[in-house]
């Protein structure tokens, strides 16, 4: 069998996901990765067979929210509609596909079937927590955004018959998680600077934070920083006390397998980590919307009084793989 993977590039979740995958899925075929967008720090040994700039979020780091006008500008639609007319998905047997809107163009213009696989894939069910305020332009974005004909999500929990628990790397499966005191940080969206100001406020507390600007560790007063790097990145969280980060899937779903204190800062114009935020918060998650002054009062509460639920996966790699091969569980649209 012949398998098309397209992997959605922007942020680093997909790639993390893709590359733990690779190997359940080559059991069952030969597989091509098309990797497509442009906002990305992990370096990644994936067989990418096909890349593209694609169409990937810009961030403003300063305000921690999406920049719409520098998304717009550094989208190609033209090279976009060509790249989707010449995608060669029919010589595939199958189409994975993880939010990428190319092949998902590609294949409604070929009328090819196509899987899609992943969180966002979860949102097609309205049994998936949601904000208190639904966003519409945010629905149609989940809804429509990569189309397919099939659709099989993750998410932390298994709200509808097509939604499989997260895919945990086997490194995090297998560590022997204990308590070294730190703050493991991973904010991509927000600026370096800001977060030196914040946490040197906070003198009695060890932060690793994680920047896409280090390219080797250092230390700089009660903050150790660490370039983006997986290796790294599982020894801090495997080993601290608590994590902050963005309200993404991968990153907050490892830290609550691991039994840590989260607290998590949704992205500002990213619909799908409010709602993310909202599922979040029923595990006793601290879901903040503003990286400010009053962080410092936050988080002293957050350290000393929440307590965050585990996550327990109800099923494994092996049979979550098996279900996306399978015809029956999956839900067509």
């Amino acid at each position: 069998m012949k398998i098309f993977y397209a992997v959605q590039a922007t942020g680093n979740g997909h790639i993390s996901r893709a590359a733990t995958l690779l190997p359940y899925l080559s059991a069952y075929g030969q597989v091509d990765v098309f990797l497509s967008g442009n906002n990305y720090a992990l370096k990644t040994e994936l067989p990418v067979a096909y890349r593209s700039r694609g169409l990937s979020l810009q961030y403003d780091k300063q305000s921690g929210s999406v920049d719409l006008w520098k998304t717009f500008q550094k989208a190609n639609i033209r090279k976009v509609w060509n790249e989707a007319k010449c995608l060669p998905i029919e010589n595939y047997d199958l189409i994975i596909n993880d939010f990428e809107c190319i092949t998902a163009m590609a294949c409604r213009l070929k009328k090819i079937p196509s899987i899609q696989f992943g969180h966002q894939a979860s949102f097609q069910s309205q049994h998936v927590p949601r904000p208190p305020k639904k966003d519409w332009i945010g629905e149609f974005v989940l809804a429509n955004y990569a189309k397919a004909t099939h659709y099989l999500g993750l998410h932390f929990k298994q709200y509808d018959d097509f939604v499989c628990p997260p895919i945990i790397k086997p490194s995090i499966l297998a560590a022997d998680p204990n308590d070294e005191g730190h703050i493991t940080v991973y904010l991509s969206h927000v600026s370096d600077e800001i977060q030196v100001k914040i946490f040197n406020g906070l003198k009695n507390f060890k932060f690793h934070v994680f920047s896409s600007a280090v390219s080797a560790p250092y230390q700089q007063d009660n903050i150790r920083f660490f370039p983006v790097n997986h290796e790294m990145f599982n020894h801090s969280m495997i080993h601290c006390h608590g994590v902050i980060t963005g309200a993404g899937f991968e990153t907050p779903a490892e830290a609550l397998y691991l039994g840590k204190k989260l607290m998590v800062f949704p992205m500002k114009g990213q619909y799908e980590q409010q709602c993310n935020g909202a599922a979040l918060a029923s595990y006793g998650v601290q879901v903040l919307q503003n990286f400010d002054s009053y962080f410092p009062a936050f988080f002293n509460k957050w350290i000393y009084e929440s307590n965050t639920q585990s996550l327990e996966l109800t099923m494994s790699i092996e049979e979550i793989v098996e279900k996306l091969f399978s015809n029956i569980p999956l839900t067509i649209v």
